[in-house]
């Protein structure tokens, strides 16, 4: 599996312009775009800062919207130059975080991000040149023409063009990006044969979901319990939303399962065995979200006796914090239990020095009905029949 790293924006520091040495370009007679002119600015500004020491390895780059206004440009644009100097090397930007100054020198993890536009574009752009049987020296259509072509937008596909002319794969023979003139450099790309050409277009989460499997299979066997969401996000480098959003697939394709509390998510089957025959008592455990209303229905009905048997209506009962240390349960769940109380009629609440939670009406005893069950395994084929 690839090595990734996953920063976290409260170690890094952020750089301000004001503390770099620079000065503004003059962008009235460029001869390429106003995107590839500001990067190219960018680069020099990253280069001269670090040598001065003005600029570290790791410390984030200001903020696009402070760099158009000192430029005076969009911020569009400025994300266009950003995405060029990342393509050379010189930083890496993520999401909810910023940009990153690498050291071009050394060979680090790079951070796992969405796949952009631009780079499915890319993709699409090789696929028209080898499915047309482009050599090289042949002319493409103009970056617009392209882009109604591959359903991409002209911005972006021009995106794409600059970044493969960047490679060697195009060149440019017209003073600006913006008319036609690009020409097939080199055919020598081959990443449209293999895997990386299904993967390329894949989202994070699809991403996330294959590295589990794979994660999976390496290191655990059906019974198993998976690692908390924290340390799977600390193992595959992505944010725990991230980590939760391909669990919630693998549980919907019955290689997890999901229980509540200290039990936590086990694996039931082995991603490559996927073909194998589910465990009986996976076929009599209730999904997580009704096991969480079997809780909190246990719960309110622990509630209705302990009023029946000790309280009048009028009564103040005891508060939140006591009631849990008492019935050995979180506050939250003793928190859920009297809304759904007072819903049917049975608590009231008031707030202030005489305020709590008082005694409306009296439950009445009566056969208690859940709606979830769980049964030790070797008791799962009386259950089955």
């Amino acid at each position: 599996m690839e090595k990734y790293m996953l920063p976290s924006k409260s170690d890094l520091v952020q750089v301000k312009l004001a503390d770099l040495e620079l000065s503004a370009p003059d962008l009235r007679q460029v001869e390429e775009s106003k995107s590839v002119a500001i990067a190219r600015w960018m680069i020099d500004v990253i280069e001269a800062n670090l040598k001065s020491g003005k600029l570290s390895v790791n410390n984030l780059l200001p903020s696009k919207a402070e760099f158009a206004y000192f430029l005076g440009v969009s911020v569009g644009t400025i994300q266009n130059a950003l995405r060029y100097i990342e393509d050379k090397g010189y930083v890496e930007s993520k999401q909810r975080i910023g940009t990153i100054v690498k050291n071009k020198s050394e060979k680090s993890g790079s951070m796992r991000k969405l796949t952009s536009k631009r780079d499915i574009a890319i993709l699409e752009v090789k696929k028209f040149i080898v499915s047309n049987k482009l050599k090289a020296g042949s002319y493409l259509p103009s970056s617009r023409a392209i882009s109604a072509m591959i359903g991409c937008s002209s911005n972006t596909t021009r995106l794409a063009f600059e970044y493969l002319c960047g490679i060697g794969v195009l060149e440019h023979r017209s003073k600006k990006t913006a008319e036609g003139g690009w020409v097939v450099k080199s055919l020598n790309f081959d990443d449209l044969n293999s895997s990386n050409a299904e993967s390329a277009q894949k989202t994070l989460v699809l991403k996330i979901e294959k590295d589990l499997k794979d994660y999976i299979d390496n290191n655990f066997k059906p019974g198993d319990r998976l690692p908390s969401h924290a340390q799977l996000s600390y193992e595959l480098k992505a944010s725990i939303k991230t980590i939760h959003d391909a669990l919630k697939t693998l549980i919907n394709d019955g290689i997890l399962l999901p229980r509540r509390g200290r039990y936590g998510t086990t694996v039931i089957k082995c991603p490559k065995d996927c073909d194998a025959e589910l465990k009986l008592e996976k076929s009599i455990f209730a999904p997580a979200k009704d096991t969480a209303f079997y809780y909190y229905e246990k719960t309110q009905n622990a509630i209705k006796s302990m009023i029946a048997d000790n309280y009048e209506i009028g009564s103040k009962l005891p508060s939140i914090m006591e009631l849990a240390k008492t019935m050995d349960l979180s506050p939250n769940t003793i928190r859920k239990a009297f809304q759904n109380l007072a819903k049917e009629g049975y608590l009231s609440f008031t707030r202030g020095r005489y305020g709590g939670t008082f005694v409306v009406d009296i439950p009445q005893r009566g056969e208690e009905a859940f709606k979830w069950l769980a049964v030790n395994p070797q008791y799962a084929k009386l259950y089955s029949n």
